[in-house]
């Protein structure tokens, strides 16, 4: 049977990176990462709020029926092929990503501890934190460089669905946490501390 292991933060915590850094010390088939990121319902299918932006941070933006089944069928040693996320970019042809079961498999995503059906599969909860400051900076950067989004708009997303998300979905969830991983500055000796206990899953 798998370790299921869930990785949460808030937007611009830093769980990209975490996870990479965290998938480079294992061998491929020792980790699978599945991402809530792929689980998004299409455009269409969005609220939007009264300005009539879409607000991608609300727990009813994702398929979460689709995200459990397909961790229970992880769960139980059967590969899920996903066409990936690219909603927020209308010029990306979405291809196929295929998560392979593994000793450990991880589910990454600002809502995975929120679904508690979720949360109830998971054998480690991992909260991923900085200061709100700090993750605001790092969005005002990624979504300027990545995306070519105007900091106007950023920071309006921010305040308005960023934020708001955040203190419903995700930090009443921090002190449930089993590792609470501050990225401020580094999240490397949190991520030894959480490699040294999954090697010992394996």
């Amino acid at each position: 049977m798998s370790y299921l292991v869930g990785i949460a933060g808030g937007s611009a915590s830093g769980k990209t990176s975490f996870l990479r850094a965290l998938k480079a010390k294992f061998k491929p088939d020792e980790v699978a990462v599945i991402s809530q990121d792929n689980y998004y319902f299409e455009k269409q299918l969005q609220a939007r709020d009264e300005k009539g932006t879409i607000n991608f941070d609300l727990p009813g933006a994702i398929d979460r029926s689709a995200l459990y089944d397909d961790m229970r069928e992880l769960a139980v040693g059967k590969k899920v092929v996903r066409p990936e996320y690219t909603f927020n970019n209308d010029a990306a042809i979405a291809t196929l990503v295929e998560v392979v079961p593994a000793p450990v498999i991880v589910i990454e995503g600002l809502f995975v501890f929120h679904f508690t059906e979720l949360a109830g599969m998971l054998d480690l909860r991992v909260y991923i934190d900085a200061l709100d400051e700090i993750k605001l900076q790092r969005r005002l950067k990624r979504d300027a460089e990545e995306r070519g989004y105007p900091e106007s708009d950023v920071r309006y997303r921010w305040e308005n669905h960023v934020m708001p998300c955040y203190r419903n979905y995700l930090k009443p969830y921090r002190e449930h946490a089993d590792i609470i991983i501050t990225n401020n500055r580094s999240f490397n000796k949190g991520l030894d501390v959480l490699v040294n206990h999954l090697k010992t899953k394996l």
